[in-house]
């Protein structure tokens, strides 16, 4: 099957970039390995920030189904419950339960997202030792709470957002704890949680689980300026799960696969391809959007879904209000990141284009 784009993964890079695509009339398939488009999205019940074209005030479970609209009433094509196994020279191999189909895309935007980072520590393996987003899917799209008790272990947006999810949903949060002198989320979230009484302990961590089955408890202790347990300063909290929120790593290993050049920014997540300020990586015609091209907020995830479908666009036939549309919505981005939180992207989006000599 020849097409413009191909768009591999239904998060909001992914959702958005193939609208964009679509709108500006291209043919365009969109894969995902989930039975419903959005990502993240579908388990966001958080409203956003940002400005009003960027779905500010807006829930990003209702986000997800505007966009998914969008995609239907453009007429995309959508393999859901599918994975992109392999991109070749002759092709792009697409693999569901029923069946492997080959496409010949242009273009191919890679829009994976991101996977959870776990933490060293005893008894790590314990059953109900989770990452904040499978308990994130566990409770907000399958309606299943994993336990009644929960340390989690993070103050960044995820951990801070989820345990106050958490509680909404009648699970008593312990304590945050976080390695950390300040809390590494928005204060509007840190104070949600407050209010609520969970606790932040700052310079903590944990130290080991405690059970034989299942979690039961678990150890913390204090941390040094030196990033060192301090002996004496542990305790054992009583819970029956715990909860990682210790950050996320780009989803690299398709670009990789299609033979893109790989590099470790560590404001940007860690090992991801390398790509210009219109997405395209070192393989021409290649291009990532979202948390694939380094961990940042869904808002920029949007965006860069934006200028990579019409950068992408733009190469297949020059197109003026593509090239339009590219400096508007970079000129969006660069005041998106300009803020406190923004610093660290912008650091790492500057080392990622110097490595090359850009």
């Amino acid at each position: 099957m020849e097409i413009d784009l191909l768009v591999v993964g239904g998060g909001p890079a992914g959702l958005s970039a193939a609208i964009t695509a679509a709108e500006l009339d291209h043919s365009v398939i969109i894969v995902d390995e989930n039975p419903r488009l959005g990502g993240q999205l579908i388990k966001q019940t958080h409203k956003f920030f940002g400005s009003e074209s960027n779905y500010c005030g807006i829930r990003g479970i209702d986000i997800a189904e505007i966009l998914e609209n969008k995609v239907n009433k453009l007429g995309i094509t959508k393999y859901l419950e599918s994975t992109v196994i392999g991109i070749y020279e002759d092709g792009v191999a697409i693999a569901s339960e029923e069946d492997l189909r080959v496409v010949h895309p242009k273009k191919i935007i890679i829009a994976t997202g991101a996977r959870e980072n776990m933490l060293s520590f005893v008894n790590n393996d314990l059953p109900g030792v989770y990452g904040a987003g499978a308990v994130q899917t566990l409770v907000n799209v399958y309606g299943v709470l994993p336990g009644k008790r929960a340390l989690m272990v993070g103050s960044g947006n995820i951990g801070l957002i989820v345990s106050y999810q958490l509680m909404q949903a009648g699970v008593e949060v312990v304590a945050i704890l976080e390695a950390l002198d300040h809390v590494g989320g928005y204060e509007v979230h840190a104070a949600k949680v407050r209010r609520l009484g969970i606790p932040i302990l700052l310079r903590h961590t944990i130290k080991s689980a405690i059970g034989n089955d299942k979690v039961e408890a678990a150890v913390i202790t204090k941390l040094d300026e030196h990033w060192q347990p301090i002996p004496g300063s542990e305790r054992e909290l009583k819970v029956d799960f715990i909860c990682l929120a210790v950050g996320l790593s780009p989803s690299y290993e398709l670009a990789a696969q299609a033979g893109a050049k790989i590099v470790y920014i560590p404001e940007l997540g860690g090992w991801l391809p390398w790509h210009k300020p219109n997405l395209e990586t070192s393989v021409p015609g290649l291009y990532v959007a979202g948390d694939a091209a380094g961990v940042e907020e869904a808002v920029s995830a949007l965006l860069e879904g934006k200028i990579a479908a019409a950068d992408a666009s733009n190469s297949i036939k020059e197109n003026k209000y593509a090239q339009k549309l590219i400096e508007t919505t970079q000129k969006e981005l660069q005041e998106f990141r300009a803020g406190k939180f923004g610093k660290k992207i912008v650091e790492g989006k500057r080392k990622l284009y110097a490595s090359l000599h850009l």
